[in-house]
């Protein structure tokens, strides 16, 4: 698998990207490029990998990813489909002082705080979602209008919760094959027994350079990523379907339930039957919708 970095094309009369992608063109390996974006989901659902962040991502959910921060988002099924607004701009869309001036200072504040990745959250995810579902079909200077509103509101707010803890790092074509393959092998076999040395030896590592340079690359450790990936994919199958917990434990990829609850409480902070209950009780005080 070769890494991908994003060489994003631009029109002669347009300052940034602003399209829907849809399955098949949404899905995207592990990649970065020197664009920051916003992306509004459509439709579908699945897993998101911001940095060293792993979660889940759901129709309606609103992401702002910084310059150079790597991603990915992957559906949790093939035959799902998965749509997409996504906005690419450079910090200098404006002009290559605009930011300069004193009163961008709360945007350029914004930009360097989206190198960790931003989940937008509350009143401000609909407000700014609202606006970038229209900006996709807007012409001419209204596009500038719409896209420095969106930043402005994400920069006046605090509304958004920070993602990831990893230093966002320039272009490295030989870690980023490394890191990528180590992820998109995790990503496919995550339901099975997945031993630390397999993972290793598809990279052509030793496992004690393995868990160095993981836990360098990444700020974590290959077993709290695994962890993750599981149990965010658990958290869709206990809000999804009404599988017991037990089939949901082995169908993540673990072999006891002990094992399974005790991963979960610590990335979830919670039991797998209460992340259920709760849910559900939410859904309920919303009128079931």
């Amino acid at each position: 698998m070769q890494l991908l970095v994003e060489k994003l094309p631009l029109a002669d009369d347009l300052s940034f990207v602003a399209n829907v992608h849809t399955t098949p063109k949404f899905e995207v390996p592990w990649h970065q490029h020197i664009e920051y974006e916003i992306i509004l989901f459509l439709n579908g659902d699945g897993h998101s990998y911001i940095g060293n962040y792993v979660g889940e991502f759901n129709a309606d959910d609103l992401f702002f990813i910084g310059s150079n921060l790597p991603h990915t988002f992957q559906k949790n099924k093939a035959e799902d489909i998965v749509s997409a607004v996504v906005i690419h701009f450079k910090d200098d869309f404006w002009g290559s002082n605009f930011l300069s001036m004193p009163e961008c200072k709360d945007i350029q504040k914004i930009l360097e705080v989206a190198s960790r990745g931003l989940s937008i959250t509350g009143e401000l995810k609909k407000q700014v979602g609202d606006i970038v579902k229209t900006l996709v079909n807007t012409k001419g200077f209204d596009r500038i209008l719409l896209l420095s509103q969106c930043l402005n509101l994400i920069a006046s707010s605090s509304e958004f919760k920070t993602l990831s803890t990893q230093e966002v790092k320039e272009f490295n074509l030989k870690n980023k094959e490394r890191i990528e393959k180590i992820f998109q092998y995790t990503i496919e076999n995550f339901q099975e027994n997945i031993k630390i040395g397999e993972v290793a030896k598809s990279v052509q590592m030793s496992i004690p350079a393995f868990c160095t340079y993981f836990k360098k690359s990444t700020k974590k450790t290959y077993i709290d990523f695994l962890n993750e990936i599981r149990v965010g994919y658990a958290c869709k199958q206990l809000v999804d379907t009404s599988k017991s917990i037990e089939s949901i434990c082995y169908e993540s990829g673990y072999n006891t339930v002990a094992n399974f609850n005790k991963q979960f409480g610590n990335v979830k902070n919670s039991t797998p039957s209460k992340y259920r209950r709760d849910f559900s009780q939410r859904i309920d005080a919303m009128g079931g919708k």
